[in-house]
């Protein structure tokens, strides 16, 4: 009988955690390289405004306070690694997360922040 590609990780796994398994190589070194790009704060202050909502170049060099040409640069770092993804509207290019995995990890990560930074009680 062929092993099942999403296999829970053990009989006590929920339905939902069919991700859930020994990780081999590939995925390792894949979260290795998602994380990797987290590790910027400019560019995981564009990726959590991604997560609230599509937007522009521009818009995003003003709110993340930073240079139009520096969060381009990231962005095409983003894109060019899968992470974001394009919407042409006339003259204008949108942005926007590829996968709600991404928009997940972004606030988890940022969460977890907030309660180390905050002091408040962690939770699962």
């Amino acid at each position: 009988m062929p092993a099942r590609d999403h296999a829970p990780a053990s009989p006590d796994a929920h339905p939902g955690d069919a991700h859930l398994r020994e990780p081999d190589g590939a995925r390792l070194t894949e979260a290795t390289r998602v994380f990797a790009l987290l590790s910027d704060t400019t560019r995981l202050h564009v990726l959590w405004l991604l997560a609230l909502a599509e937007a522009d170049a521009g818009t995003l060099a003003d709110r993340c306070e930073a240079s139009r040409t520096a969060v381009s640069q990231h962005l095409a770092k983003l894109r060019l690694a899968g992470l974001v993804e394009t919407r042409r509207e006339g003259r204008h290019i949108y942005y926007r997360l590829t996968d709600g995995h991404l928009r997940r990890l972004v606030m988890e990560a940022l969460s977890h922040a907030d309660h180390r930074v905050s002091g408040r009680a962690p939770h699962d």
